[in-house]
């Protein structure tokens, strides 16, 4: 028997907490907790299971935050930081100590070093990384995701994929480099396995796969691509894909998949609720598309540890609540094992095993 403590944040002023038991399967309500406005990300510490990171997707400057895990569902805030922009939308810890936040309204972002074993903030070496905008349009970073020395941000606004290196001594980076991606596509998050790398393209609803081009500028064909909607939905409906996941590699699963969540954001609904397309990397050949019943399904992530990563969580970003899906078919496949259709409409969750 193993139970899971999840933390949904979203566009209100509080986190709620849900316990997830694998041996009754049953998904239950367990807090509340007030906080600053709009934690709509929330980002688990990569190797302190009682440390989340939050933000707080609000202007003119937005909060990168730390709070504490205690095993009831609660959270204590331990420290937090300005993130030197307007709403941000994504934080990251990295290797070197630091955390990654990117500010979606103003086209900049910061890499902030922590101290007191990531539970503090100390920002007085930290750089403001501005992304140079498009003509005539705006630059929107979304992510940030770590490879080797690099740090890789899709900017859904200026249709690129930002590199950003190590400039000197640890916490030390600026912009290197870029990846140009097809205009008018919307790169929202991306994964690396290997030596591809696999974006997932918001207004254009596609997932793109190639090959990461020579440091630092250059670009590469594709080698596959897919889009990500239902081929059966209905006709007049409006999507945004949002969130990709590549799923961990383990004994249990050593097939990885990618996992990409379909937002009906518009026109007719789908009666059967918004999808998790699931692809297969090599060719991106689309081998479930798994209807969850959740409306504008944003956020999903997997559990942490050999248990946790057989299960997938999503939420429903405007109603359905929060349901919890356990990986089948060698991770191919989801099937439903509890549901909460009760949880208030969330973005982002993180989920951590009790102990």
């Amino acid at each position: 028997m193993v139970k899971f403590t999840i933390y949904a944040g979203g566009y209100t002023s509080f986190i709620v907490s849900y316990l997830f038991d694998t041996q009754t399967a049953s998904l239950t309500y367990l807090d509340t907790i007030p906080t600053s406005a709009n934690p709509s990300w929330l980002a688990p510490h990569p190797t302190d299971p009682k440390l989340i990171y939050a933000v707080n997707e609000v202007g003119p400057l937005g909060l990168l935050q730390s709070y504490a895990t205690s095993p009831g569902g609660g959270l204590t805030l331990l420290d937090e930081v300005s993130s030197g922009g307007n709403g941000p939308a994504f934080c990251a810890p990295l290797s070197t100590g630091q955390v990654a936040i990117m500010n979606y309204g103003s086209g900049n972002g910061e890499i902030i070093p922590t101290v007191a074993g990531g539970t503090k903030f100390d920002n007085s070496t930290s750089v403001l990384l501005t992304f140079p905008p498009p003509p005539g349009g705006v630059s929107n970073p979304h992510m940030a995701l770590e490879h080797g020395n690099e740090v890789f941000v899709p900017d859904l606004g200026g249709d690129k994929v930002w590199r950003i290196g190590r400039t000197g001594a640890p916490g030390d980076f600026s912009i290197h480099g870029l990846i140009e991606q097809p205009k008018g596509s919307g790169p929202r998050h991306m994964a690396i396995l290997g030596d591809s790398m696999y974006v997932l393209h918001e207004t254009a609803n596609l997932l793109t796969k190639q090959r990461i081009p020579s440091y630092p500028n250059g670009t590469s064909p594709f080698l596959a691509s897919a889009l990500t909607v239902p081929l059966d939905a209905p006709a007049n409906a409006t999507f945004a894909a949002a969130e990709l996941l590549l799923s961990p590699s383990c004994a249990a699963y050593p097939q990885q998949c990618l996992y990409a969540s379909n937002r009906n954001i518009g026109g007719t609904p789908d009666p059967r609720g918004d999808s998790i397309a699931i692809f297969e990397p090599q060719g991106l050949n689309v081998v479930r598309q798994v209807f969850t019943g959740l409306v504008n399904i944003r956020g999903m992530e997997f559990g942490i540890g050999p248990v946790g990563e057989e299960y997938l969580v999503a939420l429903g970003a405007v109603s359905g609540g929060m349901v919890v899906y356990k990986r089948t078919d060698g991770g191919a496949d989801l099937v439903e094992v509890a549901r909460n259709a009760s949880a208030v409409a969330r973005t982002t969750l993180v989920m951590r095993e009790l102990k």
